[in-house]
């Protein structure tokens, strides 16, 4: 198969050579994540990398901002300056052991504090795993033991007895939650005396230390039954006393909660309703604040109708900031914390990542444009450029947004159109749908290695933001309820229609479509319903909604993006209507399937349906299932391995020309 992809790409087009291939990804870098240090002198950032065969790894650099002295720390994360800025603490290793390790602030003198054991349980939304007590001289962290499951569900024979008893969906090499719980722990940097703070049989986490240094935030799920019912509230902890302080009782939920800078008021994220669940919300997140014992709560986001991602405070406490999808593009946004309006700090198509705010009013955050991967910015100029000897000489296709009406006429649809290299005016090219998960997701004109990969063998690529997508309002995100593999898929089909009118160039004979999740759900039932697609590759598809209510690992998906669980009422029936599984006799398309062999999100059974209901049907179809990934794939190899195969097999099933 090797030799037969490797003949192909020989055989491409000329300029097949100009653009990206897949075997660049090993190459490309990015600048994941971002801290200034308090009064912006240093700053901390990651570099993710992706030159071997595992999963992407990052570095840690520490750099002075006036001088540009680095430090480069290997295989390390998620940096924290202490409050003085003397001293940052990370993830990583140290003498052989993995875990918290605090440095002087150019990143010497390193001494390992603890292990920071993990748990494979499906927690959404953490927050973050230590944080500094404001004096600087203590770290609170999470940290996980077992729970009273552990060793049953890990012994021989395996019993389960949990609701939750499957692990989280990007955990990839077991099928089972380890059960262990999370709790929160208090060390002293300088003596590495540790005490645990919280204990008993649930979980918290997202820890932030109060300035006073008399509390410590968390969030925890304090339901009767944590495993059925998904909420989230806030809670502190006396770090001296560990007396338990509850501040929400919502049926919403609460997520990363953070003290403001005088410490009297806190700014977190929440929804609402309280219909949600462990992983997919139908509602935004905003932005709240509240006072510091939990009273006078207040929507602050709702002056941006979009979801928004993070709740960070201004050092002088004037401003929460947050960052919000809008129209494809993530943008950051600042609010003022006693106010009802908001304005756009950083703008523009692409999207704004991790960032930070220091005191003397440096910003510093990472941005995926058009052309590049995330990249680091200062104060508004590019301050890293991590991919220019990959990208020199290589051109990358434009991206071109446009709108249209929905079949319906309800709404105004976005859609994103990659344009191939090498276009002349009389050429004709394929056309790649590639439909985004989710549902409640979105794509936009950020830099995608595989859309540009595409373009490199004169293949545009398709991007619609059906109903049920995030950044388009509320009323647009619910649109999906009730509705699926129905009105959404409408509008992936009519995006297809208006770019074909639009662009002339397009092949109608050669159009293949793609998506991951719910974006393979979609794949998978389009071509029952519709035979304009030439080959169809679903990654990690839905194709049996009863099947996967209960193969899942959050089993109030369906509850939640219906209204009531399948065995109530009629939904049952209704479930197996909109499935993929049951219309298998209709489908002609080609399909091959691409399934993480330990996938707990939407177990590689689905695939398994569908891929004998194929061979029954008569249909030509294949299944490639990748070791050690859970949902979606994450390994490099795997990535680039799923790219050529997708090539290939379009190539296989193209009209030749």
């Amino acid at each position: 198969m090797k030799a037969a992809l490797l003949l192909m790409f020989a055989l491409a087009p000329g300029w097949a050579q100009t653009g990206l291939t897949s075997a660049d990804l090993m190459r490309l870098r990015s600048v994941a994540a971002v801290q200034l240090s308090p009064d912006g002198s240093r700053i901390a950032y990651t570099i993710a990398n992706n030159d071997k065969p595992g999963k992407a790894y990052t570095h840690l650099i520490l750099e002075t901002l006036a001088g540009g002295a680095q430090a480069k720390i290997e295989n390390a994360g998620a940096p924290r300056w202490s409050p003085d800025g003397k001293s940052i603490a990370y993830s990583g290793a140290l003498e052989g052991q993995r875990g918290l390790i605090v440095a002087k602030a150019d990143g010497s003198g390193a001494r390992f504090l603890h292990a920071l054991e993990g748990t494979n349980a499906p927690l959404p939304h953490m927050g973050e795993t230590y944080a500094w007590s404001p004096d600087s001289k203590q770290l609170v962290f999470v940290h996980a033991t077992p729970g009273p499951e552990t060793a049953e569900a890990s012994g021989d024979p395996v019993v389960i007895t949990r609701y939750l008893y499957k692990p989280d969906f990007a955990e990839g090499l077991t099928r089972f939650n380890d059960n262990k719980r999370l709790h929160l722990y208090v060390i002293n940097v300088e003596t590495k005396a540790v005490r645990q703070l919280t204990k008993g049989d649930l979980y918290e986490h997202s820890p932030d230390w109060s300035p006073d240094g008399k509390r410590i935030l968390f969030i925890s799920n304090r339901e009767p039954d944590g495993d059925h019912f998904f909420n989230y509230d806030a809670f502190t902890v006396d770090p001296s006393s560990g007396s338990i302080t509850r501040l929400t009782a919502t049926e919403s939920a609460e997520y990363v909660p953070k003290w403001s800078p005088d410490g009297t008021r806190i700014a977190y994220l929440a929804t609402r309703r309280g219909l949600t669940n462990l992983e997919t919300t139908m509602e935004d997140t905003h932005v709240w604040v509240m006072n510091a014992d939990g009273s006078q709560r207040t929507e602050l986001g709702k002056a941006i109708d979009n979801r928004q991602m993070t709740a960070t405070w201004a050092p002088d406490g004037n401003w929460v900031y947050t960052t919000a999808i809008d129209h494809g593009s993530m943008k950051l946004y600042r609010m003022p914390s006693r106010g009802n309006t908001a304005e756009i700090v950083i703008d523009g198509p692409g999207q704004v990542g991790s960032y930070s705010l220091a005191a003397n009013g440096t910003m510093a955050y990472t941005f995926t444009g058009l052309k590049d991967m995330a990249q680091l910015f200062v104060n508004r100029k590019q301050h890293t450029n991590l991919n220019a000897d990959v990208l020199r000489g290589k051109a990358i296709a434009e991206v071109e947004p446009f709108t249209f009406v929905s079949n319906d006429f309800k709404w105004e649809i976005e859609a994103f159109l990659t344009k191939p290299i090498g276009r002349t005016a009389d050429s004709k090219h394929p056309l790649i749908v590639m439909i985004h998960g989710g549902p409640h997701s979105s794509q936009g004109p950020a830099f995608n290695h595989k859309s540009q990969v595409y373009a490199a063998q004169g293949w545009a690529t398709l991007q619609v933001n059906y109903r049920g997508s995030i950044g388009y309002g509320q009323k647009f995100s619910d649109a999906v309820f009730g509705d699926q593999n129905g009105s959404e898929g409408q509008d992936v089909l009519y995006g297809v229609s208006a770019a074909i009118r639009r662009n002339p160039w397009i092949d109608r004979n050669r159009m293949g479509v793609e998506g991951g999740s719910y974006g393979g759900q979609l794949s998978a039932w389009l071509i029952t319903q519709t035979h304009i697609f030439k080959a169809a590759i679903p990654l990690a598809p839905i194709i049996n909604l009863v099947s996967y209510n209960y193969m899942t690992y959050y089993n109030m998906y369906e509850q939640m993006t219906f209204g009531v669980l399948p065995h109530q009422g009629d939904l049952m029936d209704t479930l197996w209507k909109r499935s993929s599984l049951r219309y298998v006799a209709q489908a002609k398309t080609p399909v091959m399937l691409l399934h993480g062999e330990n996938d707990n999100d939407v177990c590689i059974a689905e695939s398994e349906q569908f891929y004998i209901a194929l061979k029954d049907a008569g249909v030509e179809s294949v299944m490639v299932r990748y070791p050690r990934e859970g949902h979606g794939l994450r390994e490099v190899k795997h990535i680039i391995d799923s790219i050529d195969r997708s090539m290939a097999w379009y190539r296989r099933h193209f009209p030749k020309q």
